[in-house]
């Protein structure tokens, strides 16, 4: 089975509890000794086994192995991983089963991490979370004064559109702003406005 390792937690002693978005859920496991292994890190994607799912307590994990990206060695682009998988755990927690659009989304964005600006890849993907999850708003009318937005727009958490004077937030230009959400692609988006976008991201799925 693969998942990516999306929280851990310190059991007793140096044992780990660990959750891991797999293609089929979201599972919570223990592993004995697990501050030991080198393989059991934040944001991995690893191949694993689980024993023990028909007890009563938690199952565990054996037979770990890493499946590694070469941009795992870049610390900046790590670091921006791990901004970027840990809002998953709160998402969808208290979520068991799930469809594999979640793992393969994390998937997606770990094989273009390292040749795109993985700022655009964040973008692109929520765009694509959005859309899924049916929370994508792209009407025309401001959330905070209901009135018709025009020329310039700000966006609040979830990319819900404001303007920019009700949110005291940064004016992005309308027509790119809707081609984005249309396409799915920042090609048409100064760094600057991706930089913006991913920093609302950033506070939340």
């Amino acid at each position: 089975m693969k998942g990516f390792v999306i929280a851990l937690r310190k059991a007793k002693n140096e044992d780990m509890i660990v959750t891991i978005l797999s293609p089929e859920n979201v599972g919570i496991y223990y592993r004995f000794f697990g501050a030991r292994h080198s393989i059991l890190q934040f944001g991995h994607l690893i191949d694993f086994e689980v024993e023990g799912e028909q007890s009563s307590y938690m199952p565990r994990l054996r037979n770990l192995s890493h499946l590694g990206f070469e941009w795992l060695y870049d610390n900046n682009r790590l670091l921006l991983w791990h901004n970027y998988i840990r809002l998953f755990e709160p998402h969808l927690r208290d979520t068991e089963e799930i469809d594999p659009f979640y793992y393969e989304l994390l998937l997606g964005a770990a094989k273009k991490w390292g040749r795109q600006n993985p700022k655009r890849v964040i973008c692109e993907n929520y765009i694509a979370l959005l859309k899924y999850e049916g929370r994508l708003h792209d009407d025309d009318n401001c959330y905070i004064c209901e009135q018709p937005i025009d020329g310039e727009l700000s966006l609040m958490q979830a990319f819900i559109p404001a303007h920019p004077s009700c949110i005291q937030g940064a004016s992005l230009k309308k027509e790119r702003l809707h081609y984005f959400f249309e396409s799915g692609k920042t090609l048409y988006l100064e760094d600057n406005e991706v930089d913006y976008l991913c920093g609302i991201i950033l506070r939340g799925l």
